[in-house]
């Protein structure tokens, strides 16, 4: 059950210290380099989509994807504070989210540990030919 309180909004200038704030709150800062700041700025500033969910003014959630709007969207942090858990702000996030996309584009993400069983219920499907070219590792020869 979604609270009467939260309010949505496409937020581009969010502030790396909320940013960081909800990231703590939420289990995702443990997968966040929330203590390298010029990181956490860059990836707020260089984000395409940020939609918030605010309770009055705190911020409790917050949808940060880099996409063309077209053809992809990637959907790189959906944290919500852990207090506010369970009360449909993830859904309305990505529901938000996706409604500023074109029909024709596809939302992507990678799921935390915690959130796998979250996404599917949410209309999400698995997809086995994902990859990932870890941090720090460079792109060999073929």
């Amino acid at each position: 059950m979604m609270s009467d309180r939260i309010t949505y909004q496409e937020e581009p200038d969010l502030g790396a210290q909320e940013f960081i704030e909800v990231l703590e709150a939420s289990t995702l800062a443990k997968r966040r380099p929330v203590s390298d700041r010029p990181c956490i700025e860059g990836m707020l500033t260089h984000a395409d989509l940020i939609i918030t969910a605010r309770d009055a003014t705190r911020l409790v959630g917050v949808a940060r994807s880099v996409t063309d709007f077209h053809y992809c969207c990637y959907l790189a942090d959906l944290a919500v504070d852990d207090r506010c858990q369970r009360q449909g702000i993830g859904t309305q996030l990505i529901r938000n989210t996706r409604n500023r996309l074109r029909p024709t584009c596809r939302l992507l993400l990678l799921s935390a540990p915690a959130a796998v069983d979250f996404y599917p219920k949410v209309g999400f499907e698995r997809h086995r030919q994902a990859w990932t070219l870890p941090r720090g590792r460079t792109v060999r020869p073929s």
